[in-house]
């Protein structure tokens, strides 16, 4: 049936809930295969008055093409929900593609935008152009999401001279989207979002004559959700004002919109604050009063018995409980009552934090509670520094420590966490980020007059360029002590290569919880001779038992090639992908993400270490790791909701064969051309009962056998954006949330890599039958493995060097320091195998006769070649052979 829009048609809702992303029935109905329920779905939309029906596929899990194409033609022989037209949505050209050829009649393509320039955008036009359908264009560009009135209103306009110019779209056939994001969320910079869409939509609409704008309403009331009452009211709200400025369309749950008259007045009144922004406390007058209207009107008291003391136990509540409610007032109470503003911090404010440092070093408080002290304590401090400048007076400390990711490594989530923690301690800490040369760090140190320097890495380059820094202290004299952390590093490691470099105590800080006994060991002069002599003891134990774990044979490298395993490759071994080459997955819908966390690092980033879901019922860190998580939930929804962070992939298949161990790939099927080499290592140990010693060629059949078998290789960031969102944060002196971002990040990062093998498994053709459950995917109960080069099984990082030119990864807008490591720091990258018989596994020692080898195989000098494999080396690359 055709469907008129005119001018006066008031507006044009379009049915969200036949979406994989948005409603988990609907997602849980086509996972199942379950489309005649799924039609179901789609029928309540229609008769709940949908104009236009939605329909999204764009799940990890899911063929999306074929799950789109099914359902679009089962659609077609429902005849009350045929009548509607359909919105093709996706974040995939080839999921719209495969839908445009389905739908019958004219239908909208959901959407397009400008993110990849106009050459992208243009070709995209044409081509929806030729299929006969309207377009939505998202206010996004090469910069970003729009996220104020003018940057809405450039983009909108620039995309409709483009389109209406050169890819011959009449205005009638445009629709625009200006982002309708999260209001109500506590950020400040979010307030005037629904006020930044209503003026946007004014002025689009005068600017672009002809064309409709339309948004996601849901996404509007995101902090309210499981507050149904209050959603449904902020959305009519919203539309009520936004239609008298020109939105004409909408994604709503059709038949779940409030009458505007009939929302109860006070309730408006303060809804109609928020989304237009009226003042600073709209937002938390809304949450109040969100309380009353949930669950049958009773409000929640909040405890404010604490209020009643006085303002120095006011303050120690705050800081041991984290609360920023009354930070300043009760800061700015205590200035006045005291002679001088740096008697509140010596006083009150340290005294709390005393008691904080007490706690957590007793156990009775955990990691993310320190760091929201700290966060309280920042913002009291901030509030206190424009009177001590007036004053010229500044605060004494217990010492200064200068912290640093060293030369080459980007990671530094441990390194904050480090520096919130010693400063909550009354430690001063200069922070000199990532990425930072030895002259900076120790110049930094001489001019900051430090009492010690820290240093922090990831990845296992950074191990020989923090013993690069110890050498360099001794040259200069140093006399301070030197504190050693990272994921990378380890005792054994600081006792055998950093330690015996540097004279002074040289201490390797295991985690956060540990720094403070370390920092004030080392700077009491009572404590330091002692704490110093059992430090070297145990560092001289340490390289003892190093030593003779050196001395344990190894197998020569002719003798290791000659165990290893015997493999078969029949047809169910090489099986061969959907398709070859390379694969970009551009601007990835962080929602499909979401699903694939494994939540248990999560926590262990915070060192509440424990398995998830049970560590939240955890009788001693459950109170804590609830709190944590509602936290990180609530983060992940802005993050998610408001595109706050951009998640990126590139991936694929090449024909390859192995050639003693090295992984060959070709440019074609034909196999008659190399395209490049993976040399890889092999283990060396004399291992027990008969094990073979491995190697990642191993699991790729033999260039001579005759077998025609292929690798897969991938890499992917959910990062781009992350460093920039925690510095505005941190700007805020809420190191809490900063820290936040960086550890989500990081676990989106692992979640995409996740659910780009469980694609790259489909298009293999080696999920089983029953398909994978996300049980199966955390213990990784599943067939293939993805090996990053770095880690164990090929603990190389140059080597992403080449992987990287294979997958042309800076398209996706990731580049490798001089180290290796990889930027934007939540990242991940390696390849993957499809063996039945693949399996992770350690490398280990090697000896001079593999190095050798592997020197010359990637054509590079031994010396070099030893460089990166320093952690890996049975011999000291320092002695003659």
């Amino acid at each position: 049936e055709p469907l008129t829009i005119r001018p006066d048609s008031n507006f044009i809702m379009i049915g969200e809930r036949t979406n994989v992303a948005g409603s988990a029935r609907f997602r849980r109905l086509i996972k199942n295969a379950d489309y005649e329920t799924a039609l179901e779905v789609a029928l309540d939309q229609v008769r709940g008055g949908a104009n236009l029906l939605d329909v999204n596929m764009d799940e990890g899990l899911l063929d999306s093409e074929a799950c789109m194409t099914q359902f679009l033609n089962l659609i077609a022989t429902e005849p009350e929900i045929a009548r509607i037209p359909v919105v093709i949505d996706s974040s995939k050209w080839s999921v719209l593609l495969a839908g445009m050829k389905c739908v019958q009649g004219k239908g909208v393509v959901n959407s397009i935008s400008l993110k990849e320039g106009e050459e992208a955008f243009l070709e995209q036009a044409r081509t929806i152009r030729r299929y006969g359908f309207g377009v939505v264009v998202m206010a996004f560009d090469e910069v970003g999401q729009a996220d104020t009135t003018e940057r809405k209103v450039e983009i909108c306009t620039r995309a409709y001279k483009l389109l209406t110019e050169q890819a011959g779209f009449p205005a009638e056939d445009i629709i625009f989207d200006p982002n309708i994001l999260a209001v109500a969320t506590g950020i400040e910079e979010h307030n005037r979002y629904a006020l930044n869409f209503i003026e946007a939509t004014r002025e689009i609409r005068e600017a672009c004559p002809g064309v409709h704008v339309s948004g996601g309403v849901s996404n509007l009331s995101f902090s309210f959700r499981g507050n149904n009452a209050v959603r449904e009211a902020m959305h009519s709200a919203f539309l009520y004002h936004a239609l008298a400025n020109g939105m004409d369309m909408g994604i709503v749950n059709a038949g779940q919109l409030e009458v505007y008259e009939d929302i109860p007045q006070d309730l408006l009144e303060k809804i109609e604050d928020v989304l237009f922004d009226r003042h600073p406390s709209a937002t938390e007058d809304l949450v109040e009063f969100a309380e009353t209207v949930k669950g049958g009107g009773k409000k929640r008291k909040e405890d404010l018995s604490w209020r009643e003391g006085s303002v120095e136990e006011r303050l120690s509540h705050a800081l041991v409980h984290g609360i920023v409610d009354y930070i300043e007032e009760d800061t700015e109470e205590a200035r006045q009552k005291l002679d001088r503003p740096l008697d509140v911090i010596e006083g009150p404010l340290m005294d709390g934090m005393g008691i904080v440092g007490e706690l957590f070093g007793d156990g009775k408080m955990f990691l993310p509670q320190v760091v929201k002290s700290a966060r309280a304590m920042k913002r009291a401090v901030a509030h206190l520094e424009p009177f001590m400048e007036a004053e010229k007076s500044g605060g004494s400390s217990q010492g200064k420590v200068v912290l640093a990711t060293v030369k080459g490594d980007v990671h530094d989530i441990g390194k904050n966490i480090v520096g919130v923690v010693l400063g909550c301690n009354n430690y001063e800490v200069v922070d000199l980020g990532v990425m930072v040369p030895a002259d900076q760090i120790l110049q930094t140190a001489i001019d900051q007059k430090a009492d010690m320097i820290g240093l922090s890495g990831l990845i296992t380059p950074s191990l020989d360029e923090m013993v690069a820094v110890a050498r360099e202290m001794a040259r200069r004299d140093f006399e301070i002590p030197l504190l050693i952390g990272g994921a990378t590093t380890s005792r054994v490691h600081t006792a055998v290569k950093i330690a015996p470099v540097f004279e002074q105590p040289t201490v390797h800080v295991r985690d956060a919880s540990k720094a403070v006994g370390v920092v004030a060991g080392l700077l009491d002069q009572g404590q330091r001779e002692e704490f110093d002599a059992k430090n070297r003891e145990t560092q001289q134990k340490l390289r003892d038992l190093h030593q003779a774990r050196q001395e344990r044979p190894l197998r020569t490298y002719k003798a290791a090639r000659e165990n290893a395993p015997k493999l078969s490759f029949g047809a169910d071994a090489v099986p061969r992908p959907a398709f070859t080459g390379r694969r970009e997955l551009p601007n990835f819908d962080l929602a499909e993400i979401v699903p694939y966390i494994d939540w248990t690092f999560f926590f262990s980033a915070w060192e509440l270490n424990g398995r998830y879901p049970k560590i939240l019922d955890h009788p001693k860190m459950g109170e804590a790791a609830r709190e944590l998580f509602g936290h990180g939930q609530q983060l992940l929804e802005e993050i998610v909701t408001g595109k706050k962070l951009t998640a990126q992939a590139v991936y694929g298949f090449w024909p390859a064969n192995s050639d003693g161990d090295d992984i060959v790939l070709f440019d074609s099927d034909a196999r008659d051309r190399e395209l490049l080499r993976f040399p890889m290592l092999r283990q060396q140990e004399e291992l027990e009962r008969d094990i073979p010693n491995r190697s990642l060629a191993d699991f790729v059949a033999p260039i001579g056998e005759g077998v025609e078998d292929f690798v897969g290789a991938f890499a992917c960031t959910a990062g781009i954006g992350a460093d920039a969102l925690a510095e505005g944060y941190k700007r805020d002196h809420d190191d809490y949330h900063a820290i936040m971002v960086q550890a989500l990040a990081d676990r989106l990062a692992e979640a995409f890599a996740e659910l780009l093998h469980a694609r790259a498994r489909a298009d293999w053709g080696i999920v089983p039958q029953g398909g994978e459950s996300f049980d199966d995917l955390i213990e990784e109960r599943y067939r293939g493995i993805r090996p990053a080069f770095g880690y164990p099984a090929c603990p190389d990082h140059s080597a992403k060097q080449t992987l990287f030119q294979l997958l042309e990864a800076e398209s996706i807008g990731l580049e490798l320091t001089d180290s290796c490591a990889i930027a934007p720091a939540a990242s991940v990258s390696g390849l993957y195998f499809a063996h039945p018989e693949a399996k992770y596994f350690n490398v280990g020692r090697v000896d001079r006769d593999q190095v050798r080898s592997y020197a010359g195989r990637l054509g590079q000098e031994t010396r070099e070649v030893e460089k990166w494999l320093a952690p890996n080396l049975a011999y000291d690359p320092e002695e003659s052979a």
